[in-house]
């Protein structure tokens, strides 16, 4: 039986893994391991150690504490509020559109979905 704490983590990693776009083949090449082994943290399956917890972190550039963030404490995960972006696959897409696009249109289109949010 999966824990909380070990599906939340997974989760995590799927997510900022599909952001900076690399597979589960690419993130396991970089941290030394099969890519069945990502397919089951990122499942919950497996517990990720601390040490691979920190390779894993390296690869994908972030922190250790992104994998906790949104955590409830007892180690319970908190129910997904409502809008909650690493829930909606579309909002992914959207984010991911989003940063590869040029520093300077980027700014631009910030400001144009700004515009149009303000007038809905």
């Amino acid at each position: 039986m999966k824990h909380p704490v070990d599906a939340h983590v997974g989760k995590r990693i799927r997510h900022r893994r599909w952001m900076v776009g690399m597979t589960q083949q690419q993130l396991a090449d970089k941290v030394g391991i099969k890519f069945q082994q990502i397919q089951k943290y990122e499942t919950g399956m497996n517990r990720v150690s601390a040490s691979r917890l920190w390779d894993i972190a390296e690869a994908l550039g972030v922190s250790i504490s992104f994998f906790f963030e949104g955590l409830a404490g007892e180690g319970v995960t908190a129910p997904a509020p409502a809008g909650d972006i690493l829930a909606d696959k579309e909002a992914l897409e959207l984010v991911r559109s989003y940063y590869s696009i040029p520093e300077a249109q980027r700014r631009r289109l910030f400001d144009l979905a700004r515009v149009l949010s303000d007038a809905a």
